[in-house]
């Protein structure tokens, strides 16, 4: 069995600012971006600048689990679907994910008490 990459360390470095951002946000769309610019972020960091990154690489998803999605271009490079396969990024991404899907509920069901108030 092989060994597996750890990238808590590089987690760890951006986790804090990542989670200042989150309580500050003012809207859902804080949420969404400030989850993109950590994880492109976070991935700079671990890939060394091998692999160009954009806003659109790895993105929040609303719906489902895990509350995002890869960009398809990522894995048709072979340095990221070897980290992605043989590392705990995808878990690492994914907790990211989910503290940001927290907020974003959260900020959702403020704004729609809010907006309930007032229209009264």
């Amino acid at each position: 069995m092989a060994q597996q990459i750890s990238f808590t360390k590089y987690e760890n470095e951006v986790l804090p600012d990542f989670r200042k951002k989150l309580n500050l946000a003012e809207s859902t769309e804080d949420v969404v971006n400030f989850f993109a610019h950590t994880i492109m972020e976070l991935c700079k960091n671990i890939f060394e600048g091998k692999i160009d990154f954009g806003r659109e690489d790895i993105t929040l998803i609303l719906d489902r689990e895990p509350h995002y999605k890869i960009n398809k271009r990522l894995f048709s490079l072979d340095a990221f679907t070897s980290v992605w396969n043989d590392s705990d990024l995808p878990r690492v991404i994914g907790r990211f994910a989910k503290s940001a899907m927290n907020r974003f509920k959260r900020l959702e069901k403020y704004s729609e008490k809010s907006d309930t108030k007032i229209r009264k």
